[in-house]
């Protein structure tokens, strides 16, 4: 059963503008495994964090770091969660989520479905407790 779906779409110039304008956002938004991507995959993947934040309802207080967007050895990507993300999934009986990334003509698109039930494992979500 589906829990929530969430979309985000982000122009990748203008957010390589901001990281640079603001050195610290960086370390606000990413992992330290994500910080360093090329610009049009870090904008991919600040738009799958703003995608699972609205699947997940956009509660306030959910970390930006407690999502890190990784990739399986066969190049799909899943969202490996911990903390307050985690916390919030488990609230909603969320078990598996799914990820679809893309980036073309200067825009990097996310879209994640929250399912609710047990995890199939390599179906998307990593959970990781901290």
């Amino acid at each position: 059963m589906i829990v929530g779906v969430g979309i985000d779409v982000v122009d990748i110039a203008r957010f390589a503008a901001r990281l640079e304008r603001t050195p610290r956002l960086g370390e606000r938004l990413f992992t330290a495994e994500e910080l360093g991507l090329r610009p049009e995959s870090m904008a991919a993947r600040f738009a799958a964090k703003e995608a699972l934040a609205k699947a997940l309802g956009a509660p306030v207080g959910l970390r930006w770091t407690d999502a890190t967007v990784v990739r399986e050895p066969d190049g799909r990507p899943h969202l490996r969660i911990t903390g307050t993300v985690l916390a919030r999934a488990r609230e909603l009986g969320v078990g598996t989520l799914h990820l679809s990334l893309s980036h073309d003509a200067g825009i990097a698109t996310a879209f994640v479905v929250a399912e609710s039930g047990l995890s199939h494992g390599s179906c998307g979500v990593t959970a990781e407790e901290s």
